[in-house]
């Protein structure tokens, strides 16, 4: 028992050190979904209204609300702050990784829970994706639960497995509110998988072990309530088509169901505000979450995948667990961290390889040692190339964007240079630093080599943090509310759609208007009935800006030169530019 609770404090620190260690700003909420959902949470805990989300006013029904609920709870308790909204995921993602060493060591042992949490902590995925407020950290840890409480109801020797099915009913019903549908369909799609690849489809047995109805059950008493009042308040209830477009509303049901869950898993859906990571990427880009473990995922191969006893057949629920979840989403439009609800599966399959360490482990340290000594070659390289380059101003003057890739959760690394660099030599510094210390623990071999390549992903993540702070002014625009709030009173109006400049609503906790902003995210909602006049073409631009009110003006300056032709060039007064990004006044 000791070692088992050591184990599992040991990792507990870890992940506690890393994701709430990475919670104070800077770096601060970045434009686009970072500051919207922060926002969210912020307008529930002061208007009092828990049940339909908005911004600027505008409903914005596409995601349930535990998320914002949580951070609604984070801010009553700390006040409102940046720090604040990250505090539930970054929890989150310690409670996923202590659940991994639980589920690991029931399943593999203690040494292979450990390793199999050792590896999610440390894994570069569940870090950069956490660092952002994704829905996925808890659908991760829901799918998870619900998984394990599934797993453990149908052990044959298991007594007490009513409690795992009400469990289970209790992990899908949170999960439903972390992100939806999608929180049913992949436990019960590795569900079905599972129980046919160990031949457990046995209904009557099935019957008696996981209690459907009382799953079903718990799950509705969860989730049902919000999806009931968000029907009520946003009607209407019920709309029969498959088709919306511009100025089209049917209420939350439509919206949220037909609309945001099955036409957008058929690339149907209105307003089309997305796109989607090349197949072939999707798939491949693990490698680089679960990195640096994922070089030893060849020893996977050479585990027993056996039905017969415990540790075989939770290898064969992770197959089933990571395989469904890759391909539905395969035929489906995707995101980089969509794959995030299965890195839980591949820290277990790693976690119980390394355990049983052999030949494969080695010849893959060994591989890894000449993986990252190539690395640190590059990182030099480049060091010494921007060593002199000057870096004046911020990063933003270097960059060369590339907006066709910001379909890409990632898309803005696109926009580097070898001159932005030049804004990055601490970054690369301390990165450099992190590979010299992976390859001196691979060269020395044994647990020394794992200890050695956490503290290798601690420093790089470290390391990414700072980097991420310079990128700040680009990504973020709080230096540009920072700007307004130290200004005389006026209105802002935002140039184009709400996400893309949301860091300023919550900085400086101000609606505004939007310049020709009614399309992606916010479309929909900015069609009901009761929306407050956000929106604002080219003509009442010019007449809100030649009136006698104070007025500020927020753009990237793609709709500058227009406007300077429409409302006089004489009338535009430059406050600040940072990021490239500019902040306009009238007066």
């Amino acid at each position: 028992m000791r070692k088992r609770w050591q184990g599992e404090l040991i990792v507990l620190f870890l992940a506690a050190a890393i994701f709430l260690g990475s919670v104070p700003a800077p770096p601060h909420l970045l434009d686009d979904v970072d500051a919207s959902f922060a926002q969210i949470g912020r307008v529930m805990l002061q208007s009092g209204d828990w049940v339909t989300p908005r911004l600027d006013g505008v409903r914005d029904m596409e995601k349930p609300p535990l998320l914002f609920w949580l951070m609604g709870l984070s801010y009553r308790v700390f006040g409102v702050h940046d720090w604040a909204a990250r505090i539930p995921l970054a929890l989150g993602a310690v409670v996923l990784c202590w659940l991994t060493v639980r589920f690991g060591s029931w399943a593999f042992g203690l040494k292979g829970g450990f390793y199999a949490g050792l590896v999610l902590v440390s894994s570069l995925g569940l870090y950069l994706f956490t660092r952002i407020l994704f829905l996925d950290g808890l659908l991760t840890l829901a799918i998870t639960a619900s998984l394990y409480c599934f797993v453990r109801a149908l052990e044959p020797d298991e007594k007490w497995h009513r409690q795992w099915a009400l469990g289970l009913g209790a992990g899908l019903g949170v999960g439903l509110l972390a992100k939806g549908l999608i929180a049913l369909v992949l436990p019960t799609g590795a569900g079905i998988a599972y129980l046919l690849l160990t031949r457990q489809l046995d209904l009557r047995y099935l019957w008696g072990r996981l209690h459907p109805l009382l799953v079903v059950a718990v799950m509705l008493i969860i989730a049902a309530p919000w999806h009931i009042l968000a029907a009520i308040r946003n009607p209407p209830l019920f709309a029969f088509t498959l088709h919306s477009g511009p100025g089209q509303y049917h209420g939350f049901l439509w919206f949220y169901f037909v609309n945001e869950q099955v036409l957008r898993f058929l690339n149907l859906r209105y307003p089309r505000d997305y796109s989607t990571v090349p197949r072939a990427y999707f798939w491949l880009l693990n490698l680089l979450w679960m990195f640096p473990w994922s070089v030893y995922a060849p020893a996977v191969t050479r585990l027993r995948f056996s039905p017969l006893d415990r540790a075989g057949r939770i290898r064969l629920l992770c197959l089933c667990w990571a395989g469904f979840l890759l391909l539905f989403f395969t035929f489906s439009t995707t995101q980089e961290y969509y794959s995030m609800s299965c890195y839980p599966a591949f820290a277990l399959l790693l976690g119980s390889a390394l355990e049983a360490e052999g030949i494969w482990i080695q010849r893959a340290t060994q591989f890894l040692t000449v993986l990252l000594g190539t690395a640190l070659l590059v990182l030099l390289i480049i060091f010494f190339a921007v060593l002199n380059v000057p870096a004046s101003g911020d990063i933003s003057a270097a960059l060369q964007q590339h907006p066709e890739d910001y379909y890409l959760s990632l898309g803005h690394f696109h926009d580097l240079t070898l001159a932005s660099f030049a804004y990055l030599r601490a970054p690369l510094l301390l990165a450099g630093a992190a590979l010299a210390v992976g390859i001196v623990g691979t060269l020395w071999g044994g647990k020394r080599t794992i200890l050695a390549l956490i503290l290798m992903v601690v420093v790089f993540e470290f390391a990414a943090r700072q980097a991420m702070t310079v990128f700040d002014p680009y990504l973020s625009s709080k230096p540009l509310a920072d700007a307004i709030a130290k200004s005389p009173e006026g209105d802002i109006i935002i140039d184009g759609e709400y996400y893309s400049f949301s860091s300023v609503f919550f900085y400086s906790n101000r609606s505004a208007f939007l310049l020709n902003g009614r399309q992606n995210d916010l479309e929909y909602g900015s069609y009901a009935p009761d929306t407050p006049d956000v929106y604002i073409g080219d003509e009442d631009f010019v007449k809100l800006w030649r009136s006698s009110g104070r007025f500020y003006f927020v753009t990237d300056g793609t709709s500058v030169s227009r406007l300077h032709n429409l409302a006089g060039l004489s009338t535009f007064h430059l406050v600040t530019t940072r990021g490239g990004k500019s902040l306009f006044t009238n007066q």
